[in-house]
């Protein structure tokens, strides 16, 4: 089934449609601005439609054979995987990213749904130790209905991660794609939910309203957020009125240290990859950069080299809308009028879309915002230090606590980081990477619990301790 383009509407002139339910999304092309269509939002009572079924599937579903929830889980990974070439297209056209990272991230996406099929059905409990007549065990159950909320940057991939984990392990879930992907979350749910009994799993679409009606409703047991800090911290508040179990991975400002033992050049390329890949559009995007000043002159250039052979080649895709856009031109601006100064990039282009340039801040510090919040574009920003403690000091600083990467020949120097470094993933060497099955738990304002990975089975997850006794017999002299 595929999703139907609508032309877009004039804005009615009452923000409501005379039905109740709020006006459309209609969805720019970031390319260049050009119309992709329009999706209707789910009014309250969709919602709370929405929530009805997922409690009233859950029994069921919670009752089935976990084996049997692995086998439905493949055939969704399967059922996606046949529709990788129309969701990445859709991806495309809505967030910008480019066809060949889009596929790529539809791929994740099946990949992630394969592994939590398998992982599922072996998802244990622990035998414990007690009485030589007795047995304790551990059971686990789902935790209900599990209100999932998913970005933009990379739509598929992380809401395959987040509802393979939490239907296998017995929940229900109620899916709401981000406002600016919402024609492939909404092309996702009809892939998906077929495969599963009726009330399974739900798709809602909407803005920020609809999303903070989720998170108020009585009915969800588990809020799962990937997306900005202010976002998370909202739901967090929600949570603790109806008492959802929260999973959050939200914003980082994550920096990348680079020490005076490695060769320039290669550190520059691995910055580049860091904060120039998928536009900047990453939570894990290299956001700082603390370079050792003995190698840093070296570094810069071959920085501004790796950032304007991007440019001239055209080979940054443009940002996800032009909101997004002027908040991060907004932020090298602040910055340059608090002393930075512009290596490369750092103006808005002309012509219609979102885009904009690789951008090389030198000069940068703390208390300019390209330092202190999340930069979500292609802005490399840049301070030399005196040593490596120096850097390390200043990468461990900030309210975020998302990930890190230090470049570094040294054993020494790499085990400070890694006890000095308060994130949920340190990367020595490496600004991407890392094994199948690894997973994470970010730091103050960047989240909290595993969002990923095997331990994600266990956010999704309660645990009930099982004591069975032996049976007595009848006390001597008591008639029976």
């Amino acid at each position: 089934m595929s999703t139907t383009i609508q032309p877009p509407a004039p804005r009615p002139a009452s923000p409501m449609h005379p039905a109740g339910s709020p006006e459309p999304l209609t969805i720019f092309d970031p390319r260049d601005g050009t119309p992709v269509g329009r999706v209707e939002q789910d009014g309250r009572a969709g919602i709370r439609a929405a929530v009805a079924a997922a409690r009233g599937a859950l029994p069921g579903w919670a009752g089935t054979d976990p084996a049997e929830r692995g086998r439905l889980l493949r055939a969704a990974a399967a059922a996606l995987e046949l529709r990788a070439a129309e969701l990445a297209k859709w991806n495309t056209r809505e967030t910008g990213r480019p066809g060949t990272e889009a596929l790529a991230g539809v791929q994740a996406g099946v990949a992630a749904l394969e592994q939590y099929a398998e992982l599922g059905p072996v998802h244990r409990g622990h035998s414990l130790r007690g009485a030589s007549l007795a047995a304790d065990y551990t059971v686990a159950g789902p935790r209900g209905v599990a209100v999932v909320l998913t970005p933009w940057n990379d739509p598929v991939a992380v809401a395959a991660g987040l509802i393979g984990a939490a239907l296998v392990t017995g929940n229900t879930v109620i899916h709401k794609p981000s406002e600016r992907s919402p024609h492939t979350g909404k092309l996702l749910g009809e892939i998906l939910a077929p495969l599963f009994p009726a009330g399974v799993l739900t798709t809602v679409t909407g803005g920020p309203d609809v999303g903070a009606q989720l998170t108020m409703e009585a009915g969800a047991d588990v809020l799962a957020h990937v997306g900005s800090s202010a976002t998370g911290a909202r739901i967090a508040r929600a949570a603790a009125l109806t008492g959802a179990h929260v999973i959050l991975e939200n914003g980082g400002n994550d920096p990348l240290l680079v020490d005076a033992d490695v060769d320039p050049r290669w550190a520059a390329g691995q910055a580049a990859v860091g904060a120039f890949s998928n536009s900047g559009q990453i939570c894990t995007s290299v956001e700082r950069i603390y370079v050792h000043r003995n190698i840093a002159d070296v570094f810069c250039a071959e920085l501004m080299a790796e950032a304007r052979r991007r440019n001239r080649a055209h080979a940054v895709a443009p940002l996800v809308d032009t909101r997004l856009r002027d908040t991060v031109h907004q932020q090298v601006t602040q910055a340059l009028g608090r002393g930075a100064t512009v290596a490369e990039g750092g103006a808005l282009p002309e012509g219609p879309g979102a885009h904009y340039p690789a951008t090389v801040l030198l000069n940068c510090s703390a208390g300019m915002e390209v330092f202190d919040a999340e930069t979500f574009g292609p802005v490399a920003a840049v301070q030399v230090v005196d040593s490596f403690d120096e850097g390390l000091a200043l990468a461990a600083a900030g309210s975020y606590g998302l990930a890190a990467t230090v470049l570094t020949g040294s054993i020494a120097h790499a085990q400070q980081a890694v006890a000095g470094l308060d994130v949920g993933t340190v990367k020595i060497n490496a600004v991407f990477g890392g094994a199948p099955g690894g997973s994470a738990q970010p730091r103050r304002r960047s989240g909290r619990g595993f969002g990923y990975g095997p331990e994600l089975l266990d956010e999704f997850s309660l645990v009930k301790v099982v004591h069975v006794g032996s049976p007595g017999t009848a006390a001597p002299g008591i008639p029976e």
